[in-house]
């Protein structure tokens, strides 16, 4: 039986939610003092009931505190068994999420908090659980590995969290039916999701009591606030061009842009990286390391677009993120709200920009029923903005490019001799021209391959 809790009476502090002074300072460190929906309607229920909780919120909803803030909170420090298991679908949210707790618990150092993904050695996570641990966070293929060699014992628990619980049922099935095995079936479940699919409510099915309390963010709201969510329609050859022309007009300004697959994101990343934008290419695929440096590149602002995966981008919580792109549409409505969410975090604004091709754009209109949100149509620019893009892109690549310390004195003082009369505004000139002249011998031929002439 599921028991709906949308309109639990709503507060206004986490003092009147009955949060104690300790978690409150670790918030008010954070600068975090006024509590989001989600967090006004999950922390009560779990002070207060016993049932199961099934959360839905969207991204950037404050779900980690919402269930992060109350269970810390029943953690009972003078046990030293683990009482509490989180699991996310990606280390990278794993990873976010034990960072949030340790700063929520930064006035409880008796807490004690661990995390245990994989993608990174395995025995220092084995000596670390050797000591006594309250609470751990992790990926469930990690964790199946360290409950096989008995590095960790889970016949304690008493709550267990399935957080971005959509992801899980999909591509960790597997381990998770593993894991919900060993655990006690008297712990108590709580479960945050974006959209409650098939799967989730099988998932809910099979894992959770038979009384389960449900529990909805205020979807309008927190989900989409202050997102434009925007479209253009494209050729497919034009699509690259159309894209860096968009990416020139944000520069400086950090964004996403999400591609279906891992040999399209490596593609993408190349082209860009030759054209000198400041970006980084993320899939499952690269090795933890390059992973961590790439997003630490990003988080640090020292790249200011990353082009990923769905999975790999689970987890990045970066405040300043102007613009989500949809370099091809994903395939479902739940992708869509984690891939936007990543814009407009902590009342910022952000736009969420599809590039489709033709037959794509018939997909939105069910994108708009099922997640509550208006897609405007987005400006494409025209051939000659784009084509000057181009030229000022070449510009750039030319004016960061190296120079050659190899070539001959004598091949550099002829070449030099050449251009030895002209002045700096004559040597653009012609270099330019030059640019624009084979650019247009280029447009021909690819015209001619386009349009071939018939007898």
């Amino acid at each position: 039986m599921v028991i709906f809790a949308q309109n639990y009476i709503m507060s206004k502090s986490f003092s009147d939610l009955g949060v104690n002074a300790l978690l409150q300072q670790g918030l008010e460190d954070l600068k975090i003092s006024v509590p989001t929906d989600i967090q006004e309607k999950t922390i009560p229920l779990v002070f207060n009931q016993t049932e199961d909780i099934v959360g839905l919120a969207k991204t950037g909803s404050g779900k980690t505190a919402a269930f992060g803030i109350p269970l810390l909170q029943l953690i009972d420090i003078e046990s030293t068994t683990l009482q509490l298991l989180i699991l996310a679908p990606t280390r990278e949210l794993g990873q976010q999420i034990h960072t949030n707790l340790t700063s929520y618990a930064a006035h409880c150092p008796e807490i004690s908090i661990a995390a245990v993904c994989g993608g990174i050695p395995i025995k220092p996570q084995i000596e670390r659980l050797k000591t006594p641990t309250h609470i751990v966070v992790a990926t469930p293929g990690r964790l199946v590995d360290l409950a096989s060699r008995g590095a960790i014992n889970l016949k304690h628990l008493t709550h267990l969290v399935l957080d971005e619980a959509d992801e899980m049922v999909s591509a960790l099935k597997q381990d998770l039916d593993l894991i919900i095995k060993q655990i006690p079936k008297t712990r108590r479940t709580l479960l945050f999701t974006a959209t409650l699919s098939g799967a989730i409510k099988q998932l809910v099915q099979n894992y959770m009591s038979k009384h389960v309390m449900q529990l909805e963010a205020d979807m309008t709201t927190v989900g989409h606030q202050g997102i434009d969510h925007q479209y253009m329609v494209v050729e497919p050859i034009e699509k690259l061009n159309v894209l860096m022309h968009f990416l020139s007009s944000k520069e400086g300004q950090r964004g996403i842009i999400f591609c279906k697959t891992k040999a399209a994101v490596n593609k993408l990343g190349k082209n860009l990286a030759i054209h000198k934008f400041s970006s980084g290419a993320l899939h499952g695929s690269l090795s933890q390391g390059i992973r961590d440096r790439i997003m630490g590149q990003f988080r640090e602002g020292h790249i200011d677009i990353l082009v990923a995966t769905d999975l790999a981008a689970r987890g990045i919580d970066v405040k300043e993120v102007s613009y989500v792109i949809n370099y091809h549409l994903p395939d479902t409505f739940e992708a869509y709200v984690h891939r936007s969410g990543r814009t407009a975090r902590a009342g910022a604004k952000g736009l969420s920009l599809s590039i489709l091709q033709e037959e794509e754009v018939q997909d939105l209109p069910e994108f708009e029923n099922e997640l509550g949100i208006v897609f405007s149509k987005f400006k494409k620019a025209d051939a000659q903005s784009i084509e000057e893009n181009n030229g000022l892109l070449w510009a750039k690549k030319i004016f960061k490019t190296k120079p050659n310390r190899t070539i001959s004195d004598q091949f550099r003082e002829n070449i030099s001799t050449v251009f030895h009369h002209l002045t700096k505004e004559e040597l653009i000139e012609k270099v330019l021209a030059n640019y624009l002249a084979q650019n247009a011998t280029a447009h021909q031929k690819n015209e001619v391959l386009k349009h071939p002439k018939t007898k």
